[in-house]
């Protein structure tokens, strides 16, 4: 078993650029942050890793694990990586680190995800962000690429079984809510009126087809850190502190699947099945299988990929909290509310937290590690002792889960 030792995440309000931070400012961070927050020192971690999707692109910059060595000294040479599958970067890195520990090679990890977005102009920012499309194949006539793609995704839904934008809008109106709950989310002093959360071109405006402002999840700046430990050092670890092993939480399960990079091929594959993305649901399950969950009310709370509205209306029914088709329901009766039946995005989710992409992954391991360990604070979901995650990259072209759990 792999188990959380803690770490940090980043209030994702900021503008790192407009506070003249650069990646080395904020790898810093997020690394001194996570080291004084679980009380560890440079010297205790055996391996480093890092999600990010485009700092490349963004920031001019790669080769990000060598920012550990700018950290500390205790760092230089210690082994690093970096890892890159779109808005799964985070996820993947953790994957690569679980990895390692569980071989025998290293005991401890620290995990670090981190993504600058908002150094450049909207427009430049989706054009960056498109490098996870089958680029020059697809969604040429897009303004905003994500925004369609997931359009057609909600275009796809409706041609199918119906679609109600008052059900895609009621998805974000409970993730801005939950923002407003947790002291990093990036809208979390957001203002809205009666129209904003309805298809009003004014209050709501059309991005691209039937995604409007509000459906959309956020470009952000923000960074996030997990420290993973061995079996052996979770117990050295909670005995030098005088706590019970059984306190530190475990990633319990895993899944990890792959599809075709283009959007058109995967709904083409998947006409006549019960799930748009059936990988997605393979992903899903397998995590559950790993951690010996069988059935949904084992499962405490979801943190999702809602990049859009429209993802997380896919995700409800792939998640088996509704049948193929029926996500509206989960919708409608409350149940994927705080205090609901499953909880999804208690922290805001992206929507309402914010999106730094290659960060997001750890964020939301980071804030299953909350729920379990009943850290989260005034976005606790009350008796959570095993959470889900779900993160994709691209159009589902990576998807990765995981179960966080005591």
């Amino acid at each position: 078993m792999v188990y959380i030792l803690g770490g940090w995440q980043s209030d994702f309000s900021k503008n790192w650029a407009r506070q003249q931070m650069d990646f080395a400012d904020a790898f810093a961070e997020v690394v001194g942050e996570g080291l004084a927050a679980v009380d560890l020192e440079p010297k205790d971690i055996d391996t480093g890793h890092v999600g990010n999707f485009v700092g490349d692109l963004f920031a001019g910059q790669g080769l990000l694990g060598g920012f550990f060595g700018l950290v500390h000294p205790d760092f230089d040479g210690m082994p690093t990586s970096r890892h890159e599958a779109a808005c799964a970067s985070g996820s993947v890195a953790i994957l690569a680190a679980t990895a390692e520990i569980e071989a025998g090679r290293y005991d401890t990890a620290c995990v670090v995800g981190l993504e600058m977005m908002r150094n450049v102009s909207g427009q430049q920012a989706a054009q960056n962000l498109g490098a996870a499309a089958w680029a020059g194949h697809e969604f040429q006539d897009a303004t905003y690429l994500w925004p369609k793609a997931f359009s057609d995704l909600g275009e796809e839904y409706d041609r199918r079984w119906g679609l109600k934008y008052e059900h895609l809008m009621r998805i974000a109106e409970i993730n801005f809510a939950n923002g407003r709950k947790n002291p990093n989310a990036q809208t979390r002093q957001w203002a809205f009126n009666d129209k904003s959360f309805t298809n009003d071109d004014e209050a709501n405006p059309v991005v691209e087809g039937m995604i409007r402002k509000n459906d959309c999840g956020q470009v952000t700046d923000g960074s996030a850190v997990v420290f993973l430990a061995s079996e052996k050092a979770a117990k050295d670890y909670a005995d030098k502190r005088g706590l019970p092993l059984e306190s530190l939480p475990q990633i319990k399960g895993w899944g990890h699947r792959s599809a075709p990079i283009s959007y058109d091929r995967k709904v083409r594959a998947s006409a006549g099945g019960p799930y748009v993305f059936p990988q997605v649901k393979r992903a899903i399950d397998e995590a559950r299988a790993r951690a010996g969950i069988d059935d949904l009310s084992q499962v405490h709370a979801v943190e999702t990929h809602d990049c859009f509205t429209t993802t997380e209306y896919m995700a409800i029914e792939h998640l088996g909290l509704t049948a193929p088709g029926e996500a509206w329901k989960a919708v409608e009766d409350g149940s994927i509310e705080i205090g609901g039946r499953l909880p999804i995005n208690p922290s805001g989710g992206l929507i309402g937290g914010g999106h730094p992409v290659g960060a997001t992954g750890v964020r939301m391991t980071l804030d299953a590690y909350k729920q379990v360990t009943g850290k989260a604070g005034d976005y606790q979901v009350e008796g959570a002792k095993t959470v889900q995650t779900l993160n994709i990259g691209g159009s589902t072209t990576t998807t990765v889960s995981l179960v966080v759990g005591l």
